[in-house]
């Protein structure tokens, strides 16, 4: 597939990185001709200094051609304008990142149902939405939906007073009864263990369940775990993404403390929101939070713009007391560091909006797509074609590439937690873990 990206900033490079290596033809258009260069040195990719929006550097790019177009620079008239100038050249498959909110209105004359653009995606919304899905399940600090919501990836962290240490995996398989669920990875001391059924489960381990999601309760439950959406939660840094976190929260009804050090903004979102206590003051200043609740606090969320910033007051919010933090970072390859400092959750925009993006693109047999550990390993839903080699065959006669696990089949209406002895129908859909080295191997084994 050939590919033309505008925009060479955070989410462009990382969208760039997936997609060579996934044998795409990647073309990168930005106007800093540094950065440009700097990509190209590091990529498998084409770059070309200009305008997005210009026809003749759309025309060097060889628009003509493209089988996707995915405009993500800082700038939405530049997003949209070159979406509408790719249209015109004939591109089927456009992506758009927009900011501002009155574009994402269905009735603006520039809504992606006017202007015929697939995917529009406000990463500020779309941050905001993460966060309140990862906040329900309050024991997790990861959460991906498969299968059309029918199938879900689970973070978990387990704590050093939980009965499951100490226990194999091969045990834990053992008790769980109706309700099944796969651990198809751990993370311990930094580093990712795609596990066999003599591994076990350590203090402080960090593990990858897949599970239906109707037997979530269940499981948790046989993992001595006990998520409950939140009641009260603070929120530093009334920015946008805070903004549209406090209103998606107040419509679940749950008690929010937006916390903003510019009294300006503090009158734009006291204006705005009905029934959330915004407060003037730093997020780091301790003896504020002490007195607003924050030991009270179910979740603590900064989304300040600057990572510091971000990562001192979730750090401070625990400290005191706060049951859980969700940390929005820029820098996603720091994302596994922090969970060893205290952290709960850190989200990268970045990652947000790659894997929506990723998701959309679907290459060969692959249906969806996310990120995890900060783009170390990836989760992947195929469609096994009848034409595949190992067809018919359990799964334990498959010799997948190392590094590589199957989490779920979803056969019809059906989903199945496998067992060595699953058998793969045609038409049956495999969700996968795997490493990133190990990504292409795994495409070209499902596609050969």
């Amino acid at each position: 597939m050939k590919i033309i990206i505008v925009g060479a900033g955070e989410v462009g490079r990382h969208l760039c990185q997936q997609l060579s290596t996934e044998n795409h033809e990647v073309v990168l258009i930005d106007r800093d001709a540094d950065h440009i260069r700097r990509i190209e040195r590091e990529l498998n990719i084409l770059g070309i200094e200009g305008n997005g929006a210009s026809p003749s550097v759309l025309e060097e790019a060889g628009i003509s051609k493209a089988d996707l177009f995915i405009a993500v620079t800082d700038m939405d008239e530049v997003n949209l304008i070159s979406c509408i100038m790719a249209k015109e050249y004939g591109v089927e498959r456009l992506v758009a990142r927009v900011r501002n909110q009155e574009y994402l209105s269905i009735n603006s004359p520039l809504s992606e149902h006017r202007l015929g653009i697939d995917l529009v995606i406000n990463p500020d919304q779309v941050m905001a939405q993460e966060i309140v899905r990862i906040s329900e399940i309050s024991e997790a600090f990861e959460m991906v939906d498969f299968a059309h919501g029918e199938v879900v990836l689970l973070g978990y962290q387990i704590k050093p007073d939980n009965p499951v240490c100490g226990l194999t995996l091969a045990q834990l398989r053992d008790l769980q009864g109706l309700y099944h669920f796969l651990v198809v990875a751990i993370v311990r001391d930094g580093k990712t263990i795609i596990p066999k059924g003599s591994d076990v489960i350590q203090p402080e381990d960090r593990i990858y369940i897949v599970v239906r999601k109707k037997n979530i309760s269940a499981t948790e439950k046989l993992l001595n775990l006990a998520s409950s959406a939140p009641k009260k939660v603070f929120i530093i840094g009334g920015g946008r993404v805070g903004f549209s976190l406090a209103e998606e929260l107040e419509d679940k009804g749950v008690d929010v403390y937006i916390i903003e050090i510019d009294p300006k903004r503090c009158e734009f979102l006291a204006e705005r929101l009905d029934k959330a206590v915004v407060l003037n003051f730093d997020g780091l200043e301790a003896n504020e939070l002490k007195a607003e609740g924050i030991d009270q606090a179910d979740l603590l969320v900064a989304v300040t713009g600057g990572d510091t910033t971000n990562i001192l007051a979730s750090l401070l919010a625990k400290h005191h007391g706060a049951k859980k933090s969700i940390t929005r970072i820029s820098r996603p390859d720091f994302i596994p560091l922090l969970g060893s400092l205290g952290i709960d959750v850190a989200l990268s925009a970045r990652l947000v909006a790659a894997n929506m993006i990723l998701r959309f693109v679907r290459r060969g047999g692959v249906l969806s797509g996310a990120l995890l550990l900060g783009g170390e390993a990836e989760v992947l839903e195929y469609y096994v074609s009848s034409n595949w080699p190992y067809i018919e065959k359990p799964l334990k006669e498959i010799n997948f590439p190392e590094g590589v696990i199957v989490g779920a089949v979803v056969r019809g209406e059906e989903v199945l937690i496998p067992s060595g002895d699953t058998v793969i129908k045609p038409g049956d859909r495999l969700v996968m873990f795997a490493l990133k080295e190990q990504s292409q191997a795994l495409e070209e084994f499902i596609n050969p």
